[in-house]
C-alpha cells in the first residue's frame, strides 16, 4: 500500500494531517521530502546560479529593501 500524507514536524515528531489507515505495530517505510523554503523556490525566476541561502541574506537585508520613489 501507498499513502501520500501532509505532515507537520513538531516538538520532535510528525504530526499527520489526518488519520493513518495503519495497524497497531505495522512496520513501514517513511521517505520524507521537505518544501522548500521560499528563496529555494524562488530562486529560479531570477535566475540565481547561487547558494539559495545568500539569495536570502540578501533579500531580507535592510540595505536593498524596496525604496519608493516619487
Amino acid at each position: 500500500m501507498t499513502l501520500k500524507v501532509e505532515a507537520v514536524y513538531e516538538n520532535g515528531m510528525l504530526k499527520f494531517a489526518v488519520p493513518l489507515p495503519l495497524r497497531e505495530h505495522q512496520k513501514v517505510e517513511v521517505v520524507i521530502h521537505a518544501d522548500a523554503d521560499w528563496a529555494g523556490q524562488t530562486a529560479g525566476i531570477l535566475r540565481w546560479t547561487g547558494d539559495p541561502q545568500d539569495l536570502r541574506r540578501i533579500a531580507e537585508d535592510d540595505e536593498f529593501g524596496l525604496v519608493e520613489v516619487r
